[in-house]
């Protein structure tokens, strides 16, 4: 659906923001570690997961309950707000939500690559994109790789996926059929915006996500070792890399660090570097990049209000309550401790 007309920024924003009074805080994540699942299902039942819970409790339990009721949560948050939207507005949103498109997308083919049940891999689907219940329904039936990228031909994955579905039949590996459907999402995601005064920070945050998400590669790299190109984990609409340099600082993790302390992103990011030297840690670095991606969407939507900004600074904010949520219960199902549970948690 494309709409047209005037948007109306200010009072989806207005509502937006009063729904994120209602997020868990960092004190009520420390409460569900020391949860059982179930206690952790009733405890979102007082909360706005209650009719998700209600509804799904009869079928499911422990962390198939909570997983089910998070997923089904997220999807209607957001499709309420697309709902509000109008104009230029609910097209910007609309493009941004695709973010679903390309993490369902992605899900089924980890799940037809690992061998999963066609049940394990809906459980973990956000239906909060533009793909429909026949495009889900395809994609949970392809029985191969190959069967799921002809699904995806006609989406916005479909020409990168084409491109990269040689590399998968060499390597063997998901990275360029991965990398293929986030490259070809945030194209679409840049190319498509016309910049004015209402998009300026809205821009500015969509090449923050960029950034970050090429400097989380790009250190994957420098730590890793591994033989693959850099090039199939870049992605181009950021300011902080070209192609090139990140190539270059991928092999070298000591010029790469010191590359993003002297960036526009210092601030940002210092934390997340003090914690990737300290810690000697990978995810402990990724969460707290995850965590100064909020607080800059955050500076950034109250810099220019009435935009799309606050609302995809909600947006991650929402996704985050959900991962904490979801790796809270898988923790908890997988017997770590509460201390290695926190250290699985995004928190500001």
């Amino acid at each position: 659906m494309i709409a047209s007309g005037s948007s109306n920024t200010e009072y989806v924003v207005a509502r937006v923001r009063a729904r994120r009074g209602s997020l868990y805080s960092d004190e009520e994540y420390r409460k569900l570690i020391r949860m059982t699942p179930a206690e952790i299902a009733r405890f979102m039942e007082e909360s706005t997961y209650k009719s998700e819970i209600n509804a799904l409790g009869t079928r499911y339990s422990g962390v198939d309950l909570i997983e089910y009721a998070l997923n089904r949560n997220l999807a209607k948050q957001f499709n309420t707000i697309l709902g509000w939207a109008e104009g230029r507005l609910y097209n910007l949103l609309a493009q941004y939500l695709r973010k679903f498109d390309a993490w369902n997308a992605k899900t089924v083919l980890r799940g037809i690559y690992t061998d999963a049940s066609r049940e394990a891999i809906e459980s973990d689907l956000i239906r909060a994109g533009e793909f429909d219940d026949q495009m889900i329904s395809r994609l949970l039936e392809a029985g191969t790789i190959e069967a799921a990228v002809d699904v995806l031909e006609d989406t916005l994955f479909g020409e990168d996926l084409a491109a990269a579905f040689a590399d998968y039949e060499e390597e063997g590996v998901l990275v360029p059929l991965e990398n293929a459907i986030d490259r070809a999402y945030y194209d679409h995601l840049i190319t498509d915006i016309a910049v004015d005064e209402p998009t300026a920070q809205y821009r500015e945050f969509l090449q923050a996500e960029i950034d970050f998400r090429n400097a989380r590669n790009a250190l994957r790299l420098a730590r890793s070792a591994a033989a693959i190109d850099p090039a199939e984990y870049y992605i181009s609409g950021g300011k902080l890399f070209t192609e090139s340099q990140l190539a270059q600082l991928a092999s070298n993790l000591d010029e790469l660090v010191g590359y993003i302390r002297e960036s526009e992103y210092a601030d940002e990011l210092s934390d997340a570097l003090g914690q990737l030297e300290e810690a000697d840690s990978l995810i402990a670095f990724e969460h707290a990049v995850d965590a100064a991606l909020l607080e800059y969407s955050d500076r950034l939507g109250y810099v220019h209000p009435v935009s799309i900004t606050p609302i995809a600074s909600y947006i991650l904010a929402k996704e985050r309550e959900v991962e904490n949520i979801r790796a809270i219960a898988r923790g908890k199902e997988a017997g770590l401790s509460e201390e290695e549970i926190e250290r699985e948690l995004v928190i500001i």
